[in-house]
């Protein structure tokens, strides 16, 4: 963990939850191993939709729907989101919990590989939610960009990848090391872009909170591997 266990466990006890549907889906998902965003993430997610009060969000990683329903419950009524999936499985469930939710006019899911959806997605979404395959970030980002408004926050999930960023190329397993590569890559070029302002923050697997505060955001910075040496 990236925090001490007791004190993860302590700050959760405080949560308040989400409400019957929402708790009851977490928990069923939890039995199941389908992954959803952690508990103290979530706390982060509905802190960072009250302040910003979006419009519209795009998601860029359904799975069984949980954290669209989730930003739809924290957010004004006329609030749409747009959610990509690429994971067949996923679709179902996900239409299935949005349903029952009542969210089919709130939510829409589109299936299919994201970077090929999102050059098709017209701008702009004041909130951002990247939760896909981890080493698919950097390649999303680029259009991510695109889409997002002036203002508009970006908030990428899981990008601390349990603490395996700040170990040495060859302490991480071999069939990690693309995805070890590609993410401090991320995180590198959201610190270094201009136009961005970017806080990673030690928050559940680790997130990374983006503002875009112009729209001649600069060329994606040059990435250097930190690597070298380690």
């Amino acid at each position: 963990m990236i925090i001490p266990e007791r004190l993860s466990v302590y700050i959760n006890s405080l949560d308040t939850g989400n409400g019957a549907f929402l708790d009851e889906l977490e928990r069923t998902a939890i039995a199941a191993h389908v992954p959803v965003i952690r508990q103290d993430m979530q706390s982060l997610l509905k802190v960072l939709l009250t302040i910003r009060q979006p419009r519209r969000i795009l998601e860029v990683g359904t799975a069984i729907g949980f954290s669209s329903l989730l930003m739809a419950a924290n957010t004004p009524p006329d609030c749409r989101i747009t959610t990509i999936e690429n994971y067949e499985k996923r679709i179902v469930p996900a239409r299935e919990n949005i349903a029952r939710a009542g969210m089919e006019k709130r939510i829409t899911l589109l299936y299919g590989d994201a970077q090929k959806i999102l050059p098709t997605l017209d701008p702009s979404y004041d909130f951002i939610f990247m939760d896909a395959a981890k080493g698919q970030y950097i390649h999303f980002l680029p259009e991510v960009l695109r889409l997002l408004s002036v203002g508009g926050v970006l908030v990428s999930d899981n990008v601390l990848q349990d603490g395996d960023l700040i170990e040495s190329h060859y302490a991480v397993e071999q069939r990690n090391r693309t995805i070890y590569k590609r993410m401090r890559e991320y995180l590198y070029t959201l610190k270094h872009t201009d136009g961005l302002e970017t806080s990673v923050l030690a928050v559940g697997d680790g997130a990374a909170v983006t503002v875009k505060k112009n729209e001649a955001v600069g060329a994606i910075a040059d990435y250097k591997s930190l690597d070298a040496g380690l």
